[in-house]
């Protein structure tokens, strides 16, 4: 992918959690909840301080993350859904 975020924004594609299923019944895509986890495709180069260097990113492309519900902006690139957030917005990285 030629895409690069910029300062302290990363770029994350959500993980599928598969079928759902409760008491017996699938539940629709439509009335499922979006999966909070994500692997890290692309990070931005670092936060920059007001010294004027570049605070350097926790998480790197490859990385399995959880995020907030609410959290990040959905882009399209390529055809593929995305998610864009700011590092502030992870909640951690799932090892």
């Amino acid at each position: 992918m030629d895409f690069r975020p910029l300062n302290d924004r990363v770029l994350v594609k959500r993980l599928d959690e598969g079928e759902q299923k409760r008491g017996g019944i699938i539940i629709p895509d439509s009335a499922k909840e979006k999966p909070q986890q994500a692997e890290v495709m692309a990070v931005g180069n670092g936060k920059l301080l007001e010294s004027g260097e570049r605070a350097p990113l926790e998480v790197k492309a490859g990385d399995r993350i959880l995020f907030g519900k609410y959290s990040g902006a959905e882009i399209k690139l390529s055809g593929q859904e995305y998610l864009m957030l700011k590092e502030d917005e992870i909640l951690g990285v799932l090892e």
